[in-house]
């Protein structure tokens, strides 16, 4: 990786504004999820002009123009077109060169684009790769919901991936376990329409996000240090070999839990999610691009990443910063 970049709404709801919609306070949101506040998207704000804001600040910062994109990839559950995004975005920075599709995994999104672009790279079809992850899930959570509307902000991260004569993703492992999906979802409900006589079709929209929070709590403390220590094994290194531990932004109780079981040092672990809440595929990104430019991710440090939630999915990827 070698550019990064963010973009988020300017508006943003803190945890006592909340309280005007659901039984709720700052204390209990604080002390439950670590969520302070969190940015959401006005109406008007789309999905398209926060990753282009955040690629392009990507691109400048890997030292290319939009030109050199071999490939864009953008990692989201809340296209602003059910068709994709990524060509939008691509449209939008001129990239001409560039194939674009969206990637859906959910907030597991960035990290399996990760290794998707990896991929592209390793075989030598392409040497430069923008990977994108960005969400607006505000336009589909239920705000009267106590348990799901204290959690979500919206935002976009983009990172510049390219091809080097050394491997810089050192090791990964990615699940699947689809007989869970049902813990969190954003599910299409449909509503019987006969068009004519014996011709039946499902017209309808998409219910707002649902999760079961104890279950995915659950799932997340046990299956995420696992994956890591895989990753880890893969990439033959030591828990005491790594600089940061980036985990999706979820839940602050997640990640505490998962740097203990891996006993990795406090000093060590990255979280803005009391100022952004649960961005999904976007959280890794943002908070990676932060952490570089407050000087904290320096060239040549080594990061375990990784991301968990619907699917249920979860992986976890091994890389070092830097060209």
């Amino acid at each position: 990786m070698t550019g990064s970049g963010s973009a988020v709404p300017a508006i943003f709801l803190d945890n006592q504004g909340l309280t005007e919609l659901v039984d709720t306070s700052d204390e209990w949101i604080t002390t439950r999820t670590g969520i302070r506040q969190r940015r959401l998207a006005e109406a008007g704000e789309s999905l398209t002009e926060l990753s282009t804001v955040a690629s392009r600040k990507a691109i400048a910062r890997a030292g290319i123009t939009p030109q050199d994109l071999d490939l864009i990839i953008l990692a989201t559950s809340s296209p602003d077109d059910l068709f994709g995004s990524a060509c939008q975005i691509q449209a939008e920075l001129a990239a001409s060169k560039a194939v674009a599709f969206d990637l859906t995994a959910a907030c597991s999104g960035f990290v399996f684009g990760l290794v998707t672009a990896a991929q592209y790279i390793r075989t030598g079809a392409y040497e430069n790769v923008l990977l994108i992850g960005a969400d607006i899930l505000s336009r589909w959570v239920d705000w009267q919901d106590r348990g799901t509307c204290i959690l979500f902000g919206d935002g976009a991260g983009a990172v510049v991936l390219q091809a080097n004569s050394c491997d810089h993703l050192l090791g990964f492992e990615l699940k699947s376990d689809g007989t869970q999906y049902n813990y969190l979802t954003l599910a299409y409900s449909p509503e019987s329409t006969d068009l004519i006589q014996g011709v039946n079709v499902g017209k309808g929209n998409f219910q707002p996000i649902a999760m079961n929070g104890k279950e995915v709590y659950r799932f997340a403390v046990q299956k995420v240090p696992e994956v890591i220590d895989k990753a880890l094994f893969s990439a033959n290194l030591s828990v005491d070999q790594i600089d940061w531990l980036l985990l999706h932004q979820a839940n602050q109780r997640i990640i505490d839990a998962v740097r203990e079981r891996l006993n990795i040092p406090e000093h060590k672990v990255i979280s803005n999610l009391a100022n952004y809440g649960n961005t999904s595929a976007a959280s890794i990104p943002i908070a990676l691009d932060e952490a570089v430019q407050e000087g904290k991710i320096k060239p040549g440090n080594i990061i375990v990443t990784a991301g968990f939630g619907a699917g249920l999915s979860w992986g976890a990827v091994i890389f070092q910063w830097g060209r």
